[in-house]
């Protein structure tokens, strides 16, 4: 879709305010091009001594009147144009909003944040002026060209108002070379923003790293460089919109010239009076608003197009994971692996290979195994941020494509190792899936997850504004608040990926003696690389290379040769460890 096709229906559906706009600019232009034959009316009275005080007067009094209306007339079209121009904005961003949310990992794997934001604000903008005063200005511009040549023509003389036009063509191929390079320099401007943007996102959200490793001189270097490139860029767009006025001001000149010498040949010779050539002069000036206003739009609408292209590029992409199923509820069940294939993008080997388990309805399920088997992949792929190339997914036999995402995903709380938390109370953190919880409930999910005694000792307890991404607060507090949040879900499914990897021993013991008391009947999948965490599983599923080597309940993997199990010899070593600390 190209700029204008975007831009067209909108004005078709607000066509009652851009008609409204349109004939309140009719009618400026209208008045304006009235007032020069009106002031050459006045002149050649003063000159033929024929305008009486109470004709004079009541002659200024009409000009001061036109005067009045088009300033009312700008004041209108003016607000009744951007308040329609700020729906297009909030209507362009709601639509960007909603399409990240659509977009899975693979798509955030190739963006970054800060260019992102920027197309929420500085795109957004362009595209916003390219609909609003570049649409209005080009009607405006137009119309009072036509107004004005016809009139120059008609009212005073074709020859005067032919001359004028000789510089035209000329102005035409100007314009087109500077919107040309335009184009290009505002598209530069927008992408070296968008960097720019994205790295005052990742420094201030890094900003403890930075300062503990010593990197901020380096750092402000690198932010040096990238506003230099972003001003550079910038100005660049801005040297070559520059090039409109001159371009006006020379064309205007010639056609200055060259009229007002043969204007004042006509007058010598009789053929036009002064003030037929005073209104000339004064047509001649109102010649330079639609010169600018070819410039401006030119330059409003490019930017618009560069920043458009941008959008359109993120609107336009396919999604990695097609919402294409019908079934609406997720009903608990078995599931299950068919000997599912799966592949990062950018890996050199499966993620997942061939795997095949199955896991029954309301158990409580670990799944272990060493850096990079897939063990975190598998949850992902439960949860369809991710589609296998191979084999199939199913739940109560289904097919995971088969369910509709918004249901799919409500049916599982995901508790990740890094917890999201947002800039607002702890409360209200932790009620984030179900809003309308009573603090109550919010209390009894903080006590499941042990965190309530933390929460307590923060200065305004459970209304602490807690800072962004929960910078406040410890790694264990993230990780137990994020747990909260997902049992006051009462998700069916509860998916732990390494997410009591910062809570101590004992308090570890104590959450998942809550979760195996308060979660009967509901299947929970703990993923973690501390095997304590899961030596209390129904059944336990070592990944290796994305396949399942071992399979079984602890006691039932302890009973292997420690040699051939992976597991029995990392329990071993585990315990060792853990003996050595408390000694």
């Amino acid at each position: 879709m190209t700029l204008a096709q975007l831009i067209v229906p909108f004005v078709r559906r607000h066509a009652l305010a851009y008609g409204g706009s349109a004939l309140m600019l009719a009618g400026i232009a209208s008045l304006t091009v009235w007032l020069p034959r009106q002031v050459g009316h006045l002149v050649d009275l003063l000159v033929a001594g024929g305008a009486a005080d109470g004709a004079l007067w009541r002659e200024v009094a009409l000009l001061a009147a036109a005067g009045v209306m088009i300033y009312g007339f700008r004041v209108a079209w003016r607000l009744i144009l951007y308040a329609t121009t700020y729906r297009m904005g909030v209507q362009l961003r709601l639509a960007l909003f909603a399409r990240l949310g659509e977009q899975g990992p693979s798509f955030y794997g190739g963006r970054r944040t800060g260019d992102l934001m920027a197309l929420a604000t500085n795109d957004v903008d362009a595209i916003e002026l390219a609909g609003g005063e570049a649409v209005l200005a080009a009607f405006d511009g137009t119309l009072t060209f036509i107004l004005v040549v016809t009139t120059m023509a008609a009212f005073v003389d074709w020859r005067l108002a032919l001359v004028a036009l000789l510089p035209f063509p000329f102005l035409a191929f100007a314009f087109w070379r500077i919107s040309v390079q335009l184009h290009l320099h505002s598209r530069q401007a927008l992408d070296t923003f968008g960097a720019l943007n994205d790295h005052v996102q990742e420094s201030l959200a890094g900003v403890r790293a930075v300062r503990a490793l010593g990197l901020e001189s380096a750092n402000a270097q690198r932010f040096s460089g990238l506003a230099k490139s972003a001003a550079d860029a910038s100005f660049e767009a801005q040297r070559w919109e520059a090039l409109y006025e001159p371009a006006v001001g020379t064309s205007l000149s010639v056609a200055a010239t060259a009229s007002i010498a043969l204007g004042g040949w006509l007058v010598w010779h009789d053929e036009i009076t002064i003030g037929q050539l005073t209104s000339f002069g004064l047509y001649l000036g109102q010649l330079v608003w639609p010169m600018y206003a070819t410039g401006a739009v030119l330059s409003l609408w490019e930017r618009g197009r560069a920043a458009w292209d941008r959008l359109s590029a993120v609107l336009d992409q396919p999604l990695a994971v097609q919402d294409e199923g019908g079934v609406a509820t997720v009903t608990p069940g078995e599931i299950g692996f068919d000997g599912v294939t799966f592949a990062y993008p950018a890996g050199n080997r499966p993620a997942i290979d061939s795997l095949t388990l199955t896991i029954e309805p309301g158990t409580t399920v670990g799944i272990v195994g060493p850096t990079g088997s897939g063990k975190s992949t598998l949850l992902a792929l439960l949860m369809r941020q991710w589609d296998p190339q191979g084999g199939r997914v199913r739940l109560n036999g289904v097919p995971l494509t088969n369910y509709r995402l918004d249901a799919l995903r409500a049916a599982s709380a995901w508790v990740p190792q890094e917890p999201a938390l947002f800039s607002t109370t702890v409360a209200e953190n932790i009620a984030l899936a179900r809003p309308s919880a009573s603090r109550a409930e919010i209390i009894a999910a903080a006590l499941a997850a042990e965190v309530d005694e933390d929460i307590r000792r923060l200065p305004d307890g459970y209304d602490t504004v807690v800072g962004e991404r929960g910078v406040t607060l410890s790694g264990g507090q993230r990780q137990r608040i994020a747990l909260a949040r997902a049992l006051l879900s009462e998700a069916p499914f509860l998916l732990l990926d390494d997410a009591l990897s910062a809570v101590d021993s004992d308090t570890q013991h104590r959450i998942l003696e809550h979760l195996r008391a308060g979660r009967v009947g509901r299947t929970t999948l703990i993923v973690s690389h501390r095997l304590s965490t899961v030596a209390d599983a129904d059944r336990i599923f070592v990944l290796r290379h994305g396949q399942v080597h071992e399979a079984g309940s602890h006691a039932e993997l302890l009973a292997r040769d420690a040699r051939d199990s992976w597991y029995a010899k990392q329990w071993r070593v585990q315990q060792l460890e853990a003996s050595l600390d408390a000694d």
